[in-house]
């Protein structure tokens, strides 16, 4: 019996104009599952959530929320879905408890207002303007209105730019609580802790195209991990280290491996017998951040031989 994913994408392309902001993307998200869309600016991460939240038609190419159109079918969708844009652009003069109330008209099956502002910690805040908030209360209650319809799938547009580090780790205890109760989420994001935390998967863009995507484990198992050290007096003669890439300039030695475990012994074991000093040894394992950098060389590559 197979069940129909949450989000399903299907070649979808958008365009302005002669500019093609999303190249034929292909992928789905599960029920519960909590999916990440990496990339660097103007990769096309939000170009994409626009196209998936309903809020703009895709130029080709498909894409179904439970199986039906987010645009043809808003109206049906629309009581299940929670939506953070990047940018919130709430009027600046209603209090936070204003702000609420008027977004409390318009869910379906609305929350009680105290218990999302308590939830995104801002019930101390609820009779303070909109203007008079700082930019990351303002992200807090933009979550906060996409939280009051107790929605069962949930985009989140670089949720917790802007907040402080002990408000990001609230925001992401509260996700955390979201995803275990079964809620379905997409966000994009430019802390890779934040993807790493909270993803089940994770897609990086790279101009317009998914680059890479899988767990956080499948995308790490494709990036060497770096042993790095200093060896002195003169050209030394290092072990054989089977499927290792050893990189020497002068006195400094660099190994990529993707048995970090085992090369990390057998240098250290050799350092031993042989009596030889390893000045600055590191072993660094291949981490999201290293997946991230290489796609974002790749794309400056591009930009450069364009």
């Amino acid at each position: 019996m197979t069940t129909t994913p949450a989000i399903d994408v299907t070649d979808l392309v958008r365009t302005y104009g002669d500019y093609t902001a999303v190249k034929g993307l292909n992928f789905h998200v599960q029920r519960g599952e909590v999916f990440g869309l990496l990339g660097t600016n103007g990769a096309g991460k939000t170009s994409t959530l626009e196209v998936i939240e309903g809020l703009s038609a895709p130029s080709s190419g498909t894409v179904r929320i439970s199986g039906l159109d987010p645009v043809a079918d808003r109206a049906i969708l629309r009581p299940e879905l929670g939506i953070m844009l990047q940018s919130g652009g709430l009027p600046s003069q209603l209090t936070v408890a204003e702000t609420m109330d008027m977004w409390h008209g318009t869910c379906t099956y609305p929350r009680a207002i105290k218990d999302v502002l308590a939830d995104v910690d801002l019930l101390h805040r609820e009779n303070v303007k909109v203007g008079a908030l700082s930019g990351g209360e303002q992200r807090r209650l933009d979550l906060a209105c996409a939280l009051l319809g107790d929605p069962s799938i949930l985009f989140l547009d670089e949720p917790t730019t802007g907040l402080d580090p002990e408000s990001r780790r609230h925001t992401w205890q509260l996700l955390l609580d979201l995803k275990q109760r079964g809620v379905t989420m997409m966000l994009t994001t430019h802390y890779l802790e934040e993807a790493e935390f909270l993803c089940d998967r994770i897609a990086i863009m790279n101009a317009g195209e998914i680059a890479v995507e899988g767990t956080l484990d499948e995308l790490v198992a494709r990036e060497k991990s770096i042993i790095s050290f200093v060896l002195r007096g003169g050209q030394v003669e290092l072990p054989v280290l089977s499927g290792a890439e050893i990189i020497r300039d002068n006195n400094h030695v660099r190994i990529a491996t993707t048995t970090l475990q085992q090369h990390t012994l057998e240098i250290l074991t050799w350092a031993a017998e042989t009596g030889i000093a390893l000045e600055g040894f590191a072993a660094k394992p291949a981490t999201l951040e290293s997946v991230f950098m290489d796609i974002a060389s790749l794309e400056n590559t591009s930009l450069q031989t364009a």
